[in-house]
Protein backbone atom coordinates (compact mmCIF):
# COMPACT_ATOMS: atom_id res chain seq x y z
CA UNK A 1 0.00 0.00 0.00
CA UNK A 2 2.74 2.64 1.30
CA UNK A 3 6.39 2.96 0.81
CA UNK A 4 9.00 4.30 3.59
CA UNK A 5 8.91 7.62 1.33
CA UNK A 6 5.48 7.83 1.28
CA UNK A 7 4.84 7.21 4.73
CA UNK A 8 7.61 10.12 5.51
CA UNK A 9 5.71 12.35 3.23
CA UNK A 10 2.44 12.08 4.78
CA UNK A 11 3.98 12.50 8.21
CA UNK A 12 5.57 15.60 7.09
CA UNK A 13 2.04 17.42 5.41
CA UNK A 14 1.02 16.28 8.72
CA UNK A 15 3.57 17.93 10.53
CA UNK A 16 3.40 20.93 8.33
CA UNK A 17 -0.18 21.60 8.55
CA UNK A 18 -1.70 24.79 10.13
CA UNK A 19 -5.44 23.79 11.14
CA UNK A 20 -7.18 21.14 12.66
CA UNK A 21 -9.27 21.28 9.68
CA UNK A 22 -6.38 20.69 6.88
CA UNK A 23 -4.69 17.88 9.46
CA UNK A 24 -8.28 15.94 9.55
CA UNK A 25 -8.51 16.18 5.72
CA UNK A 26 -5.24 14.76 5.16
CA UNK A 27 -5.87 12.23 8.04
CA UNK A 28 -9.18 10.72 5.97
CA UNK A 29 -7.81 10.73 2.73
CA UNK A 30 -4.87 8.18 4.22
CA UNK A 31 -7.27 6.03 6.13
CA UNK A 32 -9.70 5.91 3.08
CA UNK A 33 -6.70 4.34 0.92
CA UNK A 34 -5.93 2.01 3.83
CA UNK A 35 -9.42 0.73 3.02
CA UNK A 36 -11.13 2.82 6.28
CA UNK A 37 -13.29 5.22 4.91
CA UNK A 38 -15.34 6.11 8.05
CA UNK A 39 -13.90 7.69 11.14
CA UNK A 40 -14.68 9.14 14.54
CA UNK A 41 -12.74 11.22 16.40
CA UNK A 42 -12.70 12.14 20.43
CA UNK A 43 -10.65 14.02 22.68
CA UNK A 44 -11.14 15.92 25.46
CA UNK A 45 -9.62 17.54 28.65
CA UNK A 46 -12.14 17.47 30.82
CA UNK A 47 -12.25 14.00 31.84
CA UNK A 48 -12.97 13.22 35.35
CA UNK A 49 -13.85 9.75 37.46
CA UNK A 50 -17.12 9.35 36.20
CA UNK A 51 -17.35 12.09 33.25
CA UNK A 52 -15.92 13.13 29.73
CA UNK A 53 -16.89 16.46 30.51
CA UNK A 54 -19.82 18.51 29.09
CA UNK A 55 -20.66 16.92 25.20
CA UNK A 56 -20.04 20.62 23.82
CA UNK A 57 -16.08 20.65 25.11
CA UNK A 58 -15.36 17.68 23.34
CA UNK A 59 -13.51 17.87 19.98
CA UNK A 60 -15.46 15.94 17.51
CA UNK A 61 -14.16 15.30 14.22
CA UNK A 62 -15.79 12.60 11.77
CA UNK A 63 -17.07 12.30 8.45
CA UNK A 64 -20.49 10.12 9.12
CA UNK A 65 -23.21 11.74 8.28
CA UNK A 66 -24.37 14.57 10.75
CA UNK A 67 -27.70 12.20 11.23
CA UNK A 68 -25.60 9.45 12.05
CA UNK A 69 -23.49 11.82 14.60
CA UNK A 70 -26.78 13.00 15.99
CA UNK A 71 -28.05 9.97 16.97
CA UNK A 72 -24.67 8.11 18.30
CA UNK A 73 -22.93 11.06 19.94
CA UNK A 74 -24.41 14.40 20.95
CA UNK A 75 -27.38 12.56 21.93
CA UNK A 76 -24.87 10.94 25.11
CA UNK A 77 -25.66 7.52 23.62
CA UNK A 78 -22.05 7.08 22.39
CA UNK A 79 -21.17 7.10 26.86
CA UNK A 80 -22.95 3.54 26.48
CA UNK A 81 -20.80 2.65 24.10
CA UNK A 82 -18.49 -0.62 24.52
CA UNK A 83 -15.62 0.48 21.93
CA UNK A 84 -15.39 4.27 23.29
CA UNK A 85 -15.54 2.57 27.35
CA UNK A 86 -12.59 0.51 26.08
CA UNK A 87 -10.91 3.61 24.61
CA UNK A 88 -11.43 5.41 27.96
CA UNK A 89 -9.65 3.04 29.86
CA UNK A 90 -7.34 1.46 27.22
CA UNK A 91 -4.30 2.49 25.00
CA UNK A 92 -3.14 1.30 21.63
CA UNK A 93 -5.64 -0.88 19.18
CA UNK A 94 -8.63 -3.02 19.67
CA UNK A 95 -10.43 -5.22 16.90
CA UNK A 96 -14.37 -4.75 17.11
CA UNK A 97 -14.47 -8.06 17.75
CA UNK A 98 -14.85 -7.30 21.28
CA UNK A 99 -18.42 -5.69 20.39
CA UNK A 100 -19.48 -9.33 18.77
CA UNK A 101 -18.50 -10.89 21.97
CA UNK A 102 -20.21 -8.13 24.58
CA UNK A 103 -23.35 -8.51 22.08
CA UNK A 104 -23.32 -12.25 23.58
CA UNK A 105 -23.31 -10.77 26.91
CA UNK A 106 -26.07 -12.22 29.00
CA UNK A 107 -26.13 -8.57 31.11
CA UNK A 108 -26.72 -6.42 27.98
CA UNK A 109 -27.70 -2.85 28.65
CA UNK A 110 -30.79 -1.68 26.51
CA UNK A 111 -28.50 1.38 25.53
CA UNK A 112 -26.01 -1.09 24.52
CA UNK A 113 -28.67 -2.78 22.09
CA UNK A 114 -29.67 0.42 21.17
CA UNK A 115 -25.95 1.24 20.27
CA UNK A 116 -25.53 -1.60 18.03
CA UNK A 117 -28.87 -1.63 16.29
CA UNK A 118 -27.76 2.02 15.51
CA UNK A 119 -24.50 0.92 14.54
CA UNK A 120 -26.17 -1.62 11.96
CA UNK A 121 -28.85 0.92 10.31
CA UNK A 122 -25.80 2.75 9.61
CA UNK A 123 -23.22 -0.20 8.50
CA UNK A 124 -21.02 0.97 11.01
CA UNK A 125 -20.01 -2.90 12.41
CA UNK A 126 -16.63 -3.97 11.67
CA UNK A 127 -13.10 -1.81 12.60
CA UNK A 128 -10.85 -0.97 15.09
CA UNK A 129 -10.85 1.58 17.62
CA UNK A 130 -7.09 3.07 18.96
CA UNK A 131 -6.86 4.45 22.22
CA UNK A 132 -4.38 7.40 22.61
CA UNK A 133 -2.11 7.67 25.73
CA UNK A 134 -2.24 11.42 26.98
CA UNK A 135 -0.04 12.57 29.97
CA UNK A 136 -2.63 14.58 31.63
CA UNK A 137 -5.50 12.51 33.58
CA UNK A 138 -7.87 14.93 32.55
CA UNK A 139 -7.37 14.28 28.97
CA UNK A 140 -8.14 11.10 26.65
CA UNK A 141 -8.75 10.59 22.89
CA UNK A 142 -9.32 8.08 20.99
CA UNK A 143 -10.80 7.22 16.79
CA UNK A 144 -13.10 4.73 15.79
CA UNK A 145 -11.71 3.49 11.76
CA UNK A 146 -14.51 1.04 10.11
CA UNK A 147 -14.68 -0.27 6.57
CA UNK A 148 -17.56 0.41 4.67
CA UNK A 149 -20.76 -0.36 5.29
CA UNK A 150 -21.04 -4.46 3.37
CA UNK A 151 -17.21 -5.21 4.33
CA UNK A 152 -16.81 -7.24 7.97
CA UNK A 153 -14.47 -7.57 10.64
CA UNK A 154 -12.81 -10.29 9.07
CA UNK A 155 -11.99 -7.61 6.00
CA UNK A 156 -10.75 -4.81 8.93
CA UNK A 157 -8.84 -8.10 10.38
CA UNK A 158 -7.13 -8.50 7.10
CA UNK A 159 -6.23 -4.74 6.63
CA UNK A 160 -4.77 -4.54 10.42
CA UNK A 161 -2.78 -7.50 9.60
CA UNK A 162 -1.23 -5.73 6.70
CA UNK A 163 -0.93 -2.14 7.90
CA UNK A 164 -1.78 -2.15 11.46
CA UNK A 165 1.16 -0.80 12.84
CA UNK A 166 1.82 1.93 9.91
CA UNK A 167 -2.50 2.93 10.58
CA UNK A 168 -1.55 3.29 14.50
CA UNK A 169 1.80 5.28 13.76
CA UNK A 170 0.07 7.41 11.52
CA UNK A 171 -3.13 7.94 13.81
CA UNK A 172 -0.61 8.53 17.13
CA UNK A 173 1.34 11.53 15.07
CA UNK A 174 -1.90 12.40 14.08
CA UNK A 175 -3.42 12.71 17.22
CA UNK A 176 -0.80 14.83 18.76
CA UNK A 177 -0.68 17.39 15.92
CA UNK A 178 -4.23 17.98 16.42
CA UNK A 179 -3.72 17.92 20.32
CA UNK A 180 -1.47 21.48 20.35
CA UNK A 181 -3.72 23.13 17.45
CA UNK A 182 -6.13 25.92 18.45
CA UNK A 183 -9.58 24.68 18.90
CA UNK A 184 -13.15 26.04 19.92
CA UNK A 185 -15.94 24.23 21.20
CA UNK A 186 -19.10 23.97 19.65
CA UNK A 187 -20.46 27.64 21.10
CA UNK A 188 -17.67 30.17 19.63
CA UNK A 189 -14.11 30.90 19.23
CA UNK A 190 -12.29 33.49 21.27
CA UNK A 191 -11.82 37.06 19.52
CA UNK A 192 -8.28 38.53 19.37
CA UNK A 193 -9.36 40.92 22.24
CA UNK A 194 -10.63 38.29 24.36
CA UNK A 195 -7.87 36.48 23.60
CA UNK A 196 -5.68 39.21 25.24
CA UNK A 197 -7.56 39.80 27.83
CA UNK A 198 -7.37 36.84 29.09
CA UNK A 199 -3.62 36.43 28.18
CA UNK A 200 -2.97 39.14 30.07
CA UNK A 201 -5.30 38.10 33.28
CA UNK A 202 -3.11 34.55 32.93
CA UNK A 203 0.23 36.84 33.85
CA UNK A 204 -1.62 38.36 36.50
CA UNK A 205 -2.24 41.52 35.71
CA UNK A 206 -5.33 43.35 36.86
CA UNK A 207 -8.38 45.04 35.25
CA UNK A 208 -6.23 48.43 35.49
CA UNK A 209 -3.23 47.03 34.19
CA UNK A 210 -4.60 45.46 31.29
CA UNK A 211 -6.84 48.23 30.17
CA UNK A 212 -3.11 50.61 30.60
CA UNK A 213 -1.22 47.86 28.73
CA UNK A 214 -4.12 47.27 25.97
CA UNK A 215 -5.40 51.15 25.51
CA UNK A 216 -8.68 50.69 26.75
CA UNK A 217 -10.85 51.91 29.56
CA UNK A 218 -11.48 48.90 32.39
CA UNK A 219 -15.28 48.78 31.22
CA UNK A 220 -13.92 47.66 28.58
CA UNK A 221 -11.50 45.20 29.51
CA UNK A 222 -13.91 44.06 32.03
CA UNK A 223 -17.01 43.92 28.51
CA UNK A 224 -14.22 41.26 26.87
CA UNK A 225 -13.45 38.97 30.01
CA UNK A 226 -17.39 38.98 30.21
CA UNK A 227 -18.08 37.84 26.84
CA UNK A 228 -14.93 35.29 27.08
CA UNK A 229 -16.72 33.64 29.78
CA UNK A 230 -20.28 33.61 27.86
CA UNK A 231 -18.17 32.21 24.53
CA UNK A 232 -16.33 29.93 26.55
CA UNK A 233 -19.32 28.38 29.03
CA UNK A 234 -17.68 29.34 32.25
CA UNK A 235 -18.42 31.01 34.96
CA UNK A 236 -15.57 32.23 36.68
CA UNK A 237 -12.50 34.17 34.31
CA UNK A 238 -10.31 32.17 36.03
CA UNK A 239 -12.13 29.26 34.68
CA UNK A 240 -11.67 31.12 31.21
CA UNK A 241 -8.00 31.08 31.14
CA UNK A 242 -7.84 27.46 31.91
CA UNK A 243 -10.05 26.17 29.83
CA UNK A 244 -9.27 28.46 27.00
CA UNK A 245 -5.46 27.36 27.81
CA UNK A 246 -6.62 23.58 27.05
CA UNK A 247 -8.44 24.85 23.87
CA UNK A 248 -4.83 26.41 22.84
CA UNK A 249 -6.65 29.56 21.81
CA UNK A 250 -4.25 31.80 24.46
CA UNK A 251 -0.66 31.71 24.61
CA UNK A 252 -0.34 30.53 20.61
CA UNK A 253 1.83 31.63 18.09
CA UNK A 254 -0.09 32.37 14.68
CA UNK A 255 -0.86 29.37 12.49
CA UNK A 256 -1.31 31.69 9.68
CA UNK A 257 1.98 31.46 6.78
Amino acid sequence: MTSRSSLSSHLQRVFDARSIEEIWRLHVARMEAYGLPQLLYVFTRFRTANSFGKIDDILVLSNHPQEYLDAYFYSGLCLQAPMLKWAASNDGPQSWRLIAERAQAPDLTPAEREIMALNARWGVTAGYTIGFRDISVRAKGGIGLSVPPGKTQDDADAIWAEFGDEIVTINNVTHLRITVMPYASSRRALTPRQRETLEWVGEGKTTQDIATIMGLTPATVEKHLRLAREALDVDTTAQAVLKASFQNQIFIQSTHA
